[in-house]
């Protein structure tokens, strides 16, 4: 597109966004084949649309979608709800590019109850409302089955796909199954059950499959106890039956207040990794949570929270047929809903439901990142390094760290470690062990200076590739001494992080800038435990070389110090002589004889500073 074609698209679209109402309504963006590219709510038309065209307009993909606009359409509703209602409709119509996605991972069974003359109960994946009124989904398939085997218990629903007609009946084409046998079934198609009384019955199961449970509790005792009364003792038993078993159903359910009479409760918890919002929807009723659903949202642009929500409630409350007047939500709502009332609880029943649906929200979250971490392991590494690069604004990510740690006692066998983890995991074949040559005593921060320096100069002399991220064992002083030689000496531009100790020497702080300063990160959250593990890492690289050299120089023989005699020289001359100081004394003769003319002379001469015996050698 040339430069005066974008003038005249962009001046065409201002004059539709000039000519636009102030009232709420849905629009619709067109590309420049006329396919809807995105569809959106306002509550004022004139002012949301215009705002896609400021100037200040920042986000990248806010400003990809304005350079695919061609033409704008509108619709005006009166009042916020409706103008909800119409973009849901329009978006599942029309399935625009860039309109938010909704994201059902797997299809979950519902409930049918068809419209038959004597109606089936069963479950089913496949949804045709010709068929029947359907019930749930249901995400937690135990609870589906539980409601069916109580029903089936107590309502003795036909299980048969027979077309059952009442001339049928009168003619006696049907005959009683083994479910009529076995007591599963009453038998309507032969009419040992009348119409009356099944409809009753499915009535009574319809009102289960709603929620409320508890009323048609009520009811059966009230009818069981009226039986009694009229002495009518076989059938007062068999409602008797009933009512147990509805009873025993109730009280397994999760019971949250029996003042709360329906409600509908909505979370979201954001997935800013990817890119996606997790909303949760628990529907109570009459005290009992019997809905429990969790929606997966893909943004396609820089959706806020509060309007992925606002989109979703309608969808949801449609999908689930709810009519709650109540809507449990974590924050204030810009809409308001003809039907409903928004409710942000801050303490009460009403609260730790918002709390549950949080709960429900995030655990989905977090098996859904697992499930695609293991798929795909690198996803968890990358997660992790742009974490960490968010954290700390790091111009990359920090794919190489590197954590030095010194080790010593007293400032002997003063050694340091350095280890390279790569990708979040350990690189082995990249860490490095080293001697400290030029520092005489117990000086950490000098020690650490020679080190650093003598690893990135000759990272620097082989061209090797430098890390994104150097982390310290330690807080601020050592930090500083890293920099005098990263930054001020060697001037390499490579980000210093550290962590810092309690009193009690556990890591509680991750440090980083100049000067430094605590970065906000959980120490309970994966980030950190990973950060714990690099340091856990270097020290015990460190300390394992240091205790290595120290074991060696504590066995330290004086065999150790003569030239050309190995350990399996020294192994023979101590168990034939059983000492040094029996080795040092021994004749010539007496060493010829365990080791050898050549290495006789050479401990013996070690000893006596005497030049070889040519005469014994002839």
């Amino acid at each position: 597109m040339t430069k005066e074609e974008n003038e005249k698209r962009l001046a065409h679209l201002k004059g539709i966004v000039l000519s636009l109402p102030d009232k709420p309504g849905s629009y619709q963006f067109y590309d420049k084949d006329h396919t809807i590219i995105y569809v959106g709510k306002a509550k004022n038309l004139k002012s949301r649309v215009s705002s896609y065209f400021h100037k200040e307009v920042d986000r990248f993909k806010t400003k990809v979608l304005v350079s695919k606009i061609f033409d704008i359409s509108y619709t005006v509703v009166n009042t916020e709800e409706d103008a909800l209602l119409l973009e849901n409709s329009l978006i599942k119509k029309y399935n625009p590019r860039y309109n938010v996605l909704l994201k059902d991972g797997k299809t979950y069974p519902s409930i049918c109850v068809t419209n038959e003359l004597f109606p089936r109960i069963f479950k089913t994946r496949t949804i045709n409302k010709r068929l029947g009124t359907y019930y749930g989904p249901y995400s937690h398939v135990p609870t589906m089955v539980a409601l069916l085997e109580i029903i089936g218990k107590i309502y003795k629903p036909r299980t048969c796909h027979f077309p059952i007609t009442q001339e049928g009946i009168e003619m006696g084409k049907y005959k009683a199954c083994l479910e009529y046998h076995i007591h599963n079934c009453d038998a309507p198609c032969v009419g040992k059950q009348s119409w009356e009384n099944y409809q009753e019955n499915i009535r009574q199961a319809r009102e289960i499959l709603k929620g409320n449970t508890r009323e048609v509790c009520k009811m059966l005792y009230e009818e069981m106890l009226q039986k009694a009364e009229e002495l009518k003792f076989e059938e007062a038993e068999a409602l008797k039956k009933r009512y147990l078993l509805l009873d025993n159903f109730c009280a397994k359910s999760e019971v949250v207040s029996f003042s709360i009479a329906d409600v509908d409760v909505f979370s979201i918890t954001d997935d800013e990794f990817n890119r996606t919002a997790f909303i949760n929807y628990l529907h109570v009723k009459n005290g009992t949570v019997n809905q429990s659903f969790t929606f997966e949202y893909k943004r396609k642009l820089d959706e806020t929270l509060e309007d992925i929500l606002a989109s979703a409630i309608p969808e949801i409350r449609e999908r689930f047929n709810s009519k709650a007047k109540e809507i449990v939500v974590p924050f204030e709502m810009e809409w308001n809903m003809r039907e409903a009332v928004f409710i942000v609880p801050q303490r009460g029943d009403k609260r730790r439901l918002l709390e549950l649906s949080e709960m429900n929200g995030k655990q989905y979250k977090f098996d859904r990142l697992k499930q695609s971490e293991k798929l795909n392991p690198e996803q968890k590494a990358v997660r992790l390094m742009k974490e960490l690069q968010s954290k700390l604004k790091l111009p990359q990510m920090p794919y190489q760290i590197e954590c030095f740690d010194n080790s010593n006692i007293s400032g002997t066998d003063a050694v340091a470690g350095c280890v390279v983890f790569k990708a979040m995991k350990p690189s082995k074949q990249d860490y490095r062990k080293y001697n400290i040559k030029t520092v005489e005593g117990p000086d950490d921060y000098a020690s650490m200076q020679e080190v650093v320096r003598r690893r990135y100069k000759r990272m620097i002399e082989e061209g090797t590739p430098l890390p994104q991220l150097i982390i310290t064992d330690g807080g601020k002083g050592q930090m500083g001494v890293v920099r005098e030689v990263v930054v001020d000496e060697l001037h390499l531009d490579i980000p210093i992080a550290g962590l810092a100790k309690d009193d009690r020497h556990r890591t509680n702080e991750l440090l980083y800038g100049w000067p430094p300063q605590v970065v906000g990160l959980d120490v309970k959250s994966e980030l950190f435990h990973v950060l714990t593990r690099i340091q856990d890492e270097v020290h015990r690289y460190a300390i394992t070389f240091h205790r290595d050299k120290r074991s060696k120089h504590a066995l330290h023989s004086e065999l150790d110090d003569i030239k050309g005699i190995g350990p399996k020289t020294k192994a023979t001359l101590l168990k034939k002589l059983k000492s040094v100081k029996q080795i040092k004394d021994a004749s010539l003769e007496v060493l010829t004889e365990v080791v050898g003319k050549a290495k006789a002379e050479m401990v013996f001469n070690h000893w006596h500073n005497t030049e070889p015996n040519d005469n014994y050698r002839l």
